[in-house]
């Protein structure tokens, strides 16, 4: 029986080592830590039965994704449900960008610029379920869809503060600016568009969904998965050389490039061990998990039903924000991003203290403590919110990558999304998984489409695995 070896538990290699199973592939997954998840975990840290998410924890790209459908994960335990409005993004004057999950009334609530909102997401909202595989894939291959995915992708090109003038209205350009801020880039760069229309399109199409009893469920999910196709799952073994590995057909990494690199050393071809040695991290996250009795105060009322809340002020100050992080500086005002999975899964929530998830945009490796920033942004929205803080922990970036070494320095996107890596992930390659060792194929956060719990980067990867084993593509 051919086998595999897939190494790191996260939501991509539990998806590729899924996947390989159910063709019938003989799985062997290896995790360092003693839980598996990587990004998707959960965690009761602050009070008996508050459940707080550790890194992924809004999941509008992971409802829609081919390889979880493909899994059929429902069928194994995973329940997603959806907040009365999916994103809210205040403004000082006590207005906000409100997304909801229809498009048309999402445009309604934008008065003047309800149409060019409608014109921009409409087609390709409607057309998500063809442009799934084709948007969360690598991008250099002959597309199933080409109109569809040319309709789709050619606005992605454009820098988000570009794109962002479409609109007039203050509520709209923020509304904007919010989604393109999970980028991670400065939104004066091309292609910061990319990442933003992705989460506003898959969000349309299936809404920004929490998994019932946290993000740990996503990985619970996959497991069973995995094992029910026989399947076996190992924790607590860390593997810092190749000697330790199990010989295997076909080996699997949801690793970042740079422990690539020190894995397999010399045995690598030089220009693909300079390559991941070079790999460009990108901007880190600061992270505060808090008990919130009553929930958080927020002027706007919209934001007291969104599952997920912007923080950051106009467009001119988001990108102002961004820039500063990337340069290397903590803004006075991060951006700063709010869960309110609680609206969705009441099951997370004790009695009337509700977790609350909020993590801003800090410069990669950044080691100081931006507790008061994420706090004064808070503030400044809802003002009250300290007075309502029962409990509060923090999350470092060193804490980020203490836990889960893919997101050195805090960087939770395993890399910047700069042009080549969405273009061609670790390294500039038609083959975007190979590592350029026969039967080693990377699949982490660094492959296309990049980050999230969509597993689609373990999809690519089992596919890959499967040409070159000679079999039939998962």
């Amino acid at each position: 029986m051919t086998s595999v070896v897939v190494v790191g538990a996260g939501p991509n290699g539990l998806t590729a080592a899924a996947l390989l199973a159910r063709a019938g592939l003989d799985v062997t997954l290896l995790e360092a830590a003693d839980e598996i998840g990587g990004g998707t975990r959960s965690h009761q840290a602050l009070l008996p039965g508050l459940r707080h998410d550790h890194c992924s924890a809004i999941h509008p790209l992971t409802v829609t994704s081919p390889a979880l459908r493909a899994l059929d994960l429902p069928r194994y335990g995973l329940r997603w449900r959806l907040p009365e409005i999916d994103c809210a993004h205040p403004l000082d004057d006590g207005t906000a960008g409100v997304l909801l999950r229809s498009v048309e009334d999402t445009a309604r609530r934008l008065g003047a610029d309800g149409p060019r909102y409608r014109a921009l997401l409409g087609p390709s909202v409607r057309a998500w379920d063809a442009l799934a595989d084709d948007v969360l894939g690598p991008l250099l291959r002959i597309p199933a869809h080409p109109l569809l995915l040319a309709r789709f992708g050619l606005p992605t090109a454009l820098p988000a503060v570009l794109l962002g003038r479409l609109f007039r209205t203050e509520q709209a350009r923020a509304l904007w600016a919010g989604a393109a801020a999970h980028a991670f880039r400065p939104l004066n760069r091309p292609f910061t568009s990319a990442v933003g229309l992705g989460l506003l399109t898959a969000g349309h199409a299936a809404g920004w969904a929490v998994a019932e009893g946290g993000s740990q469920a996503i990985a619970h999910s996959l497991e069973r998965a995995l094992r029910a196709h026989g399947g076996t799952v190992h924790t607590g073994v860390r593997i810092t050389r190749a000697a330790q590995l199990p010989p295997a057909d076909v080996t699997l990494l949801d690793l970042d490039p740079g422990q690539v690199a020190r894995l397999y050393g010399d045995r690598l071809p030089a220009r693909v061990r300079a390559a991941y040695q070079r790999y460009r991290r990108g901007p880190g996250a600061f992270k505060l998990d808090l008990a919130v009795d009553g929930g958080v105060p927020w002027t706007n009322p919209d934001a007291r039903r969104a599952g997920t809340v912007h923080l950051g002020g106009p467009l001119a100050e988001v990108a102002r924000a961004e820039r500063d992080v990337t340069a290397g500086r903590l803004p006075e005002r991060p951006f700063v991003l709010v869960g309110q999975q609680y609206l969705a899964d009441p099951t997370r929530s004790v009695g009337t203290v509700h977790p609350v998830w909020a993590y801003a945009h800090v410069p990669y490796g950044y080691a100081g403590d931006a507790t008061e920033a994420v706090l004064g942004q808070l503030e400044r929205f809802a003002p009250g919110t300290r007075d309502r803080i029962t409990a509060l922990r923090t999350t470092t970036p060193a804490d980020f990558a203490a836990t889960n070494p893919n997101f050195a320095g805090g960087d939770i996107m395993t890399g910047t999304e700069t042009t080549t890596r969405l273009l061609f992930g670790a390294r500039p390659t038609l083959h975007p998984y190979a590592t350029g060792l026969p039967g080693v194929l990377l699949c982490s956060a660094a492959t296309p489409p990049g980050p999230g719990a969509h597993g689609m980067c373990g999809a690519g990867a089992a596919r890959a695995a499967l040409r070159h084993l000679g079999l039939t593509a998962a």
